[in-house]
């Protein structure tokens, strides 16, 4: 019990920490940092790798999507290989249905290729030394947290020129503040929160990146210790 205790001492401990950075900007940067430190263009992409993160429709996939979308057209010499794996075969498996986004966006069906067989990070670097040429540029696009480890793995396996575009999301410009007591319903004794955008929002997205940031720093050591970056 006393073992128990402690354990469950040190989780309200780490939920505090967590709670009292969310009101900071440290959870955004430490997020930014996932995203941007191996994000860089260097080269013209012979070769834009979409990598898969989820189902289709999906948050991830749909945004990874937007942004492949966007440098396919500013590099138009350039293949797109959709790395996601599924069955080919049916035109509703992840992969196909990736692929009719991008052909939705106007993206021409004869530049779109497929890595249909790698289930992690390592194994998409893998498989796609067996498309791609390792001296040819390339340009990943995938989530900002998992940037960083992307860039590396493709690295590790002896791709050269990797340029790398994170799918940040973007802040709508809208002023979203309300005058509580305008909107009618209960009185009630509380602050009003209308115009508390970081208590609305804010505080919300930063318990999200911390969760993101320690499942990819997780990640990240795994991926060290067994050398695959």
């Amino acid at each position: 019990m006393r073992l128990l205790r402690k354990f469950l001492v040190l989780i309200g401990i780490f939920f505090v920490v967590c709670l009292v950075f969310s009101f900071t900007e440290q959870p955004y940067w430490g997020y930014h940092w996932l995203g941007t430190s191996k994000a860089e263009l260097k080269w013209e992409p012979k070769t834009i790798i979409l990598l898969g993160g989820g189902g289709m429709p999906s948050q991830s996939n749909l945004m990874r999507s937007w942004y492949t979308e966007k440098a396919a057209k500013s590099f138009p010499a350039s293949k797109v290989l959709v790395a996601m794996p599924g069955l080919l075969s049916d035109s509703l498996s992840t992969p196909q249905l990736m692929k009719s986004e991008l052909e939705l966006r106007g993206v021409s069906a004869e530049r779109i290729a497929f890595e249909p067989e790698g289930t992690n990070t390592r194994s998409q670097a893998l498989n796609c030394r067996g498309i791609i040429k390792m001296q040819e540029s390339i340009l990943l696009v995938t989530s900002p947290e998992h940037m960083r480890r992307a860039v590396l793995a493709f690295k590790k396996v002896g791709f050269e020129k990797v340029n790398a575009l994170p799918a940040f999301e973007n802040a709508a410009e809208a002023d979203f503040s309300f005058t509580d007591n305008e909107l009618g319903g209960n009185s009630i004794l509380i602050p009003d929160v209308g115009n508390n955008i970081n208590m609305r929002y804010q505080m919300w997205n930063h318990l999200k990146y911390e969760i993101l940031i320690a499942r990819e720093m997780v990640a990240l050591s795994y991926y060290k210790l067994r050398g695959w970056i």
